[in-house]
């Protein structure tokens, strides 16, 4: 018979115990170590950061745009007619006149239809020409048949009175008479017929020669367009200034209507800024600007603002009110700064990383202590360099400003 061995289950459960209570301890144990890794606070060296503290006052806001110098008058040239380019006359930099020729082009098309429309003009002169003397030479015709005809009708009228004389007399009979009247009618009603062809004639005269010179125009406008077409090949500055730019060299193909080159009136710029959409919003016409061009900064109101959005910019167009200094010219970069309004009495932080103006977001608000806390805030209206502050901070306080997202979990932080 079998005796159960009721100390082997009791060293069994004892071990099963020990064991969970071990795996309790080193849950506990880890726990806390995670609470503690939780509570501890990062140190970050001051040099590294960027601080500013609160102030109230007034705030100048302005915004920023980087852009460029452009021409205020300019003039784009394209050729007329396709072509190869021959010669090249003028450089960029060059200064030019309105009648200066830039390119001079080829092409045998155009030069062989120019030679045809002269030659159909000078023939269709030459008919004008022969027409006038055919009408002429018919007037005359026409009116030495009426003369005939006139001399005839007398002639006969004399004829015809004699032999009435005569027949009243009794010397010749009745018929003769009525004969040469009759053939003296009959005279009378040809030199009528000659007049009508006369008048008939030079009433259609003035319509030939109408027909014939409005072809002659014709031919005459399509002989200028096509010898425009041949002075297209010599393609001119069209203003007074200095080549700007060109993009043609001898032999290369170059189509009508695409741009070969570029005038600018000289000394006339202004500034094309491209200012972030953001804040573009308060721009207006007549907003006073400074241009710096890295050779000075010069004065400028703003002229237009563009409507539209363009890769996240609003172009902005300063005309510039000061003098320029030595060495700006066209397509120099600058960086443009527009004043949009003056605020009084507000309090306002250096522009923050990573928090948006008008709108709520959170900084760090360094203590005596030198511990950073995250406090909440509501920024407002920004400028190049400040927001306003419109709930969170009061005046004095010191705040980063520099990028701390990597500490995005800590809600403190030590600044020595």
């Amino acid at each position: 018979m079998d005796v159960p061995r009721l100390d082997v289950r009791r060293r069994k459960a004892r071990r099963w115990i020990i064991a969970g209570a071990g795996l309790l301890l080193a849950l506990g144990a880890g726990v806390a170590a995670l609470a503690a890794i939780g509570r501890s606070v990062p140190t970050l060296d001051r040099r590294s950061l960027r601080l500013d503290v609160v102030r109230e006052g007034e705030l100048v806001r302005r915004v920023r745009g980087p852009g460029t110098l452009v021409p205020r008058e300019a003039r784009r040239i394209a050729p007329a007619v396709d072509g190869r380019v021959e010669r090249v006359l003028v450089r960029p930099g060059t200064a030019v006149g309105a009648g200066t020729v830039i390119l001079e082009l080829s092409n045998p098309d155009v030069e062989q239809a120019a030679a045809d429309a002269r030659s159909a003009h000078a023939a269709g002169q030459a008919e004008l020409a022969l027409l006038r003397v055919k009408l002429q030479g018919e007037a005359l015709e026409r009116r030495a048949r009426v003369t005939e005809a006139k001399a005839a009708l007398e002639a006969a009228e004399l004829e015809a009175d004699a032999d009435a004389r005569l027949f009243q007399r009794g010397l010749i009979p009745g018929i003769q008479a009525r004969r040469t009247r009759l053939a003296a009618d009959q005279t009378a009603a040809r030199l009528e017929i000659e007049e009508e062809r006369l008048t008939a004639v030079g009433a259609a005269r003035p319509a030939q020669l109408a027909a014939q010179q409005a072809r002659v125009d014709q031919l005459r406008l399509a002989h200028q367009r096509r010898r425009e077409q041949v002075e297209a090949l010599h393609v001119r500055a069209g203003m007074d200034g200095v080549l700007q730019a060109l993009s043609a060299e001898p032999g290369q193909r170059v189509a009508a209507g695409v741009e070969l080159a570029r005038v600018a009136r000289a000394g006339l710029l202004r500034a094309e800024l491209a200012v972030p959409e953001l804040d573009a919003r308060d721009l207006a016409v007549g907003l006073p600007a400074q241009v710096d061009t890295r050779n000075g900064v010069v004065a400028g109101i703003v002229e237009r603002v563009d409507p539209a959005v363009r890769n996240g910019t609003v172009t902005v167009d300063v005309t510039l009110t000061g003098d320029l200094p030595a060495g700006a010219r066209a397509d120099l970069a600058v960086d443009g700064v527009v004043e949009v309004e003056r605020l009084a009495r507000v309090r306002s932080v250096e522009r923050p990383v990573n928090v948006r103006p008008e709108g709520a977001g959170a900084l760090y608000r360094v203590g005596p202590d030198g511990l950073a806390r995250r406090v909440p805030v509501r920024l407002g209206k920004a400028s190049v360099d400040r927001v306003v502050v419109l709930d969170g901070l009061a005046p004095g306080d010191t705040v980063i400003v520099s990028d701390l997202s990597e500490y995005a979990k800590h809600d403190r932080l030590e600044v020595r």
